[in-house]
């Protein structure tokens, strides 16, 4: 590893989108105080039990994006058949001994340490995707020999993360796939067969399972007032924040909801928080920090040396948007209610750490120069 940090052409950082990383970091950490402050004091006895904790996070964040941003990003393909190989077991392990928290189980864990193969299936796949077919430029234009190993591989770990259940992590293991076949140049009318097939799995499930689990995570918010005292409970309150807050919010550290009545609003509901002491204004600021790193995000894999930097670069983009798009569409009420975190924003050590890191590998493709002969797709 040592030679081949040694033997990198390097050039300076992609600078603007290192700066809008740290931003959304450091208002994650603002905001994760704020939104967390009345269920710490209830929980903890101290307001700042989630703020430490995320802090801690952030610190081993900036390290590993750190490492990501020195170590030559072409190390990952040795280590990517096996890494997918580890996180397939370990979906397995999670649904035979996995850690049991409000009725899912989706942690592995010994002690106060815990793990979420669900969520590292995502970079995992990502490095898998990249390798798979940076390895062969125009594979993914052969159905047998390209796309369809990557969405065998796909469907298995979305299956596993379902029997967790976990319906939004595997929606966006099966968007960061189809997204990245794409990028290497897979063709639209698989995407069309894909999308058929995802259709008619939803048609099945409101047709022909209407007294089953999922038709009621899928069909509740509709209208979540119906059942705003069960299923649609988070999704009501939040609604009630986001209209609280109206054009320019009440105020930092003023909202209503988070007062024990939107159930930890430190997590996945962060942004209805944001919404309702920061308005819509404070929304669409964030928003725009988000279409900021997605922009540089696409400048630097249009920018890499290598195909497989080019997809690794996409991978990690796709991630972030899809994650942000779920967000906002669950927040709203646009989407059935799923757990899924905002990138850098959301109070959790396993996403953090993940987008930290995922950020320092772009910043290590950015400060490496194009090989003569470009990129071929």
């Amino acid at each position: 590893m040592r030679a081949s940090i040694a033997s990198l052409n390097y050039r300076s950082v992609d600078f603007p989108f290192l700066l809008i990383t740290l931003i959304l970091v450091a208002f994650g950490l603002v905001m994760v105080f704020s939104a967390s402050y009345y269920s710490s004091i209830s929980m903890n006895d101290t307001p700042f039990y989630y703020l430490i904790r995320d802090g801690i996070w952030v610190f081993g964040g900036l390290v590993l994006m750190c490492a990501g941003i020195c170590i030559d990003y072409r190390v990952y393909k040795k280590i990517a058949p096996y890494l997918m190989l580890f996180i397939v077991l370990s979906l397995v392990a999670v649904l035979l001994v996995g850690i049991t928290i409000n009725g899912a189980k989706r942690w592995l864990g010994v002690g106060p340490v815990t793990f979420m193969p669900g969520e590292w299936t995502k970079p995992a796949l990502i490095l898998f995707i990249a390798w798979f077919m940076g390895e062969r430029p125009g594979r993914a234009r052969s159905f047998f020999l390209g796309v369809l190993p990557v969405l065998l591989i796909t469907g298995l770990c979305a299956f596993l993360i379902i029997r967790q259940p976990n319906l939004s992590t595997a929606i966006t293991v099966c968007g960061i796939a189809v997204a990245m076949l794409l990028v290497a140049g897979m063709r639209w009318l698989y995407v069309w067969i894909t999308a058929a097939l995802g259709v008619g799995g939803l048609a099945s499930i409101i047709l022909y399972m209407q007294d089953s689990f999922w038709y009621t995570r899928m069909t509740n918010f509709i209208d979540p007032f119906k059942d705003m005292y069960g299923e649609g409970y988070q999704v009501a309150q939040s609604l009630l924040a986001l209209g609280s807050g109206g054009l320019t919010g009440l105020g930092l550290g003023k909202s209503v909801q988070k007062s024990l009545y939107l159930p930890e609003p430190q997590n996945d509901f962060i942004l209805a928080i944001i919404g309702e002491e920061l308005g819509f204004i404070g929304i669409m600021g964030l928003v725009a920090l988000y279409c900021l790193f997605i922009w540089r995000g696409i400048h630097i894999a249009l920018n890499a040396p290598d195909q497989y930097g080019l997809l690794l670069a996409s991978g990690v983009v796709i991630m972030v948007a899809i994650q942000v798009i779920l967000n906002i569409a669950v927040v709203t009420a646009s989407m059935p209610a799923t757990g899924i975190n905002l990138p850098f924003i959301s109070y959790g050590g396993n996403g953090t750490i993940i987008f930290m890191f995922s950020a320092g590998v772009l910043l290590n493709i950015s400060r490496q120069k194009p090989e003569p002969g470009g990129i071929t797709l």
